[in-house]
């Protein structure tokens, strides 16, 4: 992640913002050389999928029956 002073931050804001959304990678903005705040891009929440986007959510299994065994699944029944 890149560092900047905040001086050149403030000078050139709108710049490096377009920047940051740009290529998604964040800033560190620094004073006296301590860091003093990070622009990160925005990103929606992955909490709230949108309809339709689940699959990423769930996961599919090929064969249910057999880590049980046969008998298992039928007294589960």
């Amino acid at each position: 992640m890149q560092t900047m002073g905040i001086s050149q931050f403030k000078a050139h804001a709108l710049k490096i913002l377009d920047q940051v959304a740009k290529f998604q990678e964040g800033i560190i903005i620094t004073k006296r050389g301590k860091p003093l705040a990070q622009i990160i891009p925005y990103r929606s929440s992955d909490m709230n999928p949108k309809p339709g986007k689940l699959a990423n959510y769930l996961v599919f299994e090929k064969d249910i029956v057999s880590p049980l065994g046969e008998e298992m699944w039928d007294v589960c029944k």
